[in-house]
């Protein structure tokens, strides 16, 4: 079977782990690109460290997850979003406006949305994640 997109699964099994309230998962196959969003992910402290596992193949990565994801998920289409109308999508896509980000791939890499605003790159919008109201708080 062939797999259409590989970090919509990656991030579903994420979400999914969440839900049940498992402190380990593991996603594979593993590519540059997920591997890139994990570390977006945990630089904002949504997941727990992670750890590749390099079998001659696809790969796989053993994240830890730390209960504080609300919902991750893939934006798809991906919409190319200009400099300009960043704060539109912004509302958009967020639950709230202090609450999440939206991940970007830019010509200067893969960032989120506050990044990318420092950096002055817009690029294409591949991700919204949003922690749990309630830890955002503490």
């Amino acid at each position: 079977m062939v797999r259409m997109n590989v970090l919509a699964d990656a991030l579903e099994s994420i979400n999914n782990a969440e839900k049940r309230g498992k402190c380990q998962v593991l996603i594979r196959p593993c590519s540059k690109v997920t591997v890139r969003f994990l570390t977006v992910m945990m630089k904002h402290g949504y997941i727990g460290e992670f750890e590749i596992i390099g079998d001659r193949r696809a790969g796989k990565v053993v994240v830890n997850l730390t209960g504080r994801l609300n919902k991750c998920g893939v934006i798809s289409p991906r919409f190319d979003v200009q400099l300009k109308h960043l704060e539109k999508w912004q509302n958009n896509l967020l639950p709230f406006r202090q609450f999440g980000f939206i991940v970007f791939t830019t010509s200067a890499g893969i960032m989120d949305h506050e990044e990318a605003r420092r950096k002055h790159a817009g690029g294409k919008s591949w991700d919204s994640l949003s922690k749990d109201v309630e830890h955002a708080y503490k």
